[in-house]
């Protein structure tokens, strides 16, 4: 459980430097902003005794609804609350929840839910994406709107926002880039936008000769190679990446995530560019 104490080092330049380690999601952070937004307020009022008492009274009242659970690597915040259906009333389960055990009617999406828990995965790089994609047609079999067109309104909206989600998390998780950016966004560590001031020059030379070849390619045949070359880079990414992530370092694995999305865009205009020659 976070103590006050622990509250105050988050918000020291020290905590600040392991946040990251420390808070797994958007919830968690969420959760922990409020506590050193009234954490604040109990300093700047100290001389204010009954406002402080209030809001120490406060604070350790929201405490007792929020825990910690320590894993080989992280933090998880749990802040899941069993849910009852909204249809008997009877207590769900399961998590993520689709349909209620009891009167089988579409649930609401769980919001508490990662893509990972809904397409049934294992939370790792490397991941099936033949069972991947069974889960995503048994989900969409069971959940697309057309197979609620005849029940409650309430079921036909849950069935369009439950399916959206599958969707996203299958779109998600399907590709190693965009599957290794969610890992490290359920970290809170994010890639910046544009080009990485860090970049080995010699990998920004190698991708700037790439685009230029492709740019002055005038055949199928000028491209295959430039195709062949960036797939072997992109598998040999995956690799290390994967690596990376079983061991626990998030910053090789940023690093090597960041080489990832300029070889895929180079993939990408590859395609583009067999496409218009074909």
């Amino acid at each position: 459980m976070l103590s006050l104490n622990n509250l105050r080092i988050i918000c020291t330049s020290h905590g600040l430097r392991h946040s990251n380690r420390l808070l797994m999601n958007k919830a968690c952070l969420s959760k922990v902003s409020s506590y050193v937004t009234l954490n604040n307020c109990i300093t700047l009022n100290s001389n204010k005794g009954t406002k402080q008492r209030n809001s120490l009274r406060l604070l350790k009242e929201r405490e007792l609804k929020y825990t910690t659970i320590v894993s080989s690597q992280k933090l998880f915040c749990t802040t899941h609350v069993k849910q009852n259906c909204w249809n008997c009333s009877q207590p769900i389960e399961e998590t993520p929840a689709f349909f209620c055990l009891s009167c089988n009617v579409l649930q609401p999406p769980d919001e508490s839910a990662s893509f990972f828990q809904i397409m049934d995965c294992d939370q790792t790089f490397a991941i099936s994406t033949e069972k991947l994609q069974k889960r995503y047609l048994h989900l969409q079999r069971s959940l697309h709107p057309d197979n609620f067109s005849q029940k409650k309104e309430k079921e036909q909206e849950f069935s369009e926002h439950q399916s959206a989600l599958v969707n996203k998390a299958y779109r998600t998780l399907l590709k190693p880039l965009s599957r290794g950016l969610y890992m490290l966004e359920l970290q809170s560590m994010h890639l910046e936008e544009g080009t990485d001031p860090g970049a080995d020059p010699q990998l920004l030379l190698e991708l700037m000769e790439m685009n230029e070849a492709l740019q002055e390619a005038r055949s199928p045949e000028d491209v295959h190679p430039i195709g062949q070359s960036t797939k072997e880079r992109l598998k040999e990414l995956t690799e290390q990446i994967d690596a990376s992530m079983r061991k626990g370092e998030l910053q090789t694995a940023k690093e090597l995530l960041s080489q990832m999305k300029y070889f895929a865009n180079i993939e990408d205009k590859v395609k583009e560019k067999l496409s218009e020659l074909m």
